[in-house]
């Protein structure tokens, strides 16, 4: 028995710094749509978010195409970089990924993030084993659970992510079978 988890990067949002009420752009809103109609053609039996607005806001198309709310998980939210803003973005983001254990003051280490992140996703594969399940969460920490299974999912490969982006990850049991992006601009 499969169970298939649809790691779905939230589409583009407006920026803020409240990152729980963060909404998505015109064109993020646009690309959600896209999201519901990629999806409605893959018998979705259940949607899991992070509780961040811009990724619910994602997903919540494919839930009201099933009858179903979304599910909030508050371990598939973002990682937190650091407590306070940053400087320079890029270079703490690279050193980030440079070091797994490296954490900015009051900031979450890869290793942290990814950790959470998995302990989500192995009891997402508990509860709805033989599902398809989507799950609306965030491009630097899905890329950290994907990376967990297989370590080219790198910074490189979260720096080429799309804006939205799917990911198709297909488990027997807890073992990773098969990834497949299923995301087209």
């Amino acid at each position: 028995m499969v169970t298939k988890l649809y790691l779905t990067r939230h589409a583009h949002s407006v920026y803020t710094p409240d990152e729980w009420n963060r909404p998505l752009s015109k064109r993020g809103l646009t690309d959600a749509k896209k999201v519901t109609q990629i999806l409605a053609n893959e018998n979705i039996d259940v949607v899991l978010s992070s509780p961040y607005k811009r990724a619910v806001q994602t997903v919540e198309g494919v839930a009201n195409t099933i009858g179903k709310g979304v599910i909030h998980v508050e371990d598939y939210k973002e990682r937190r970089l650091s407590e306070a803003a940053v400087d320079d973005f890029d270079a703490a983001i690279t050193k980030v990924w440079e070091d797994f254990t490296f954490a900015w003051p009051g900031g979450e280490s890869n290793i942290v993030a990814q950790n959470r992140g998995i302990q989500a996703i192995f009891e997402t594969l508990e509860t709805y084993e033989g599902k398809n399940v989507v799950i609306g969460t965030h491009g630097n920490l899905m890329v950290l659970m994907m990376n967990y299974f297989n370590s080219s999912f790198d910074f490189y490969f979260w720096k080429e992510l799309d804006m939205p982006d799917i990911y198709a990850l297909t488990f027997a049991k807890t073992e990773l079978v098969k990834t497949k992006r299923i995301w087209t601009v």
